[in-house]
């Protein structure tokens, strides 16, 4: 993990990578690569259908979340808010919506 010293430490600052993408035209996905097993458990344990639901006003219902420890990568995917390309579509890849995810605060990190 990161020495960010007394800094708040985000899911971004432990993650190899956090991205987003279009799941179709009517879905998205979230992915959270971390370099190590422990730092794939404390990605684990803050992606929850809870936090997703309040960072990106969906349903918990409407959420599936993929674990895969054996990769370190938790996925999560959901229904867009508006469908890909339609009038009012202002991220057509879908490739900006991480940016909330990556900003969450890991508990425990705060000075």
């Amino acid at each position: 993990m990161l020495d960010t010293g007394n800094a708040p430490q985000t899911l971004g600052d432990l993650a190899r990578e956090v991205r987003s993408k279009n799941a179709g035209p009517f879905w998205m996905t979230l992915e959270a690569f971390m370099p190590d097993a422990g730092s794939y458990r404390v990605a684990a344990a803050l992606i929850t259908a809870e936090l997703i639901s309040e960072l990106y006003h969906v349903a918990p219902a409407s959420l599936q979340i993929f674990r895969i420890p054996d990769l370190h990568v938790v996925k999560v995917s959901f229904p867009r808010p508006l469908a890909q390309g339609s009038l009012y579509d202002r991220d057509m890849h879908a490739g900006q919506h991480h940016v909330p995810l990556a900003n969450t605060v890991v508990p425990g990190t705060s000075p």
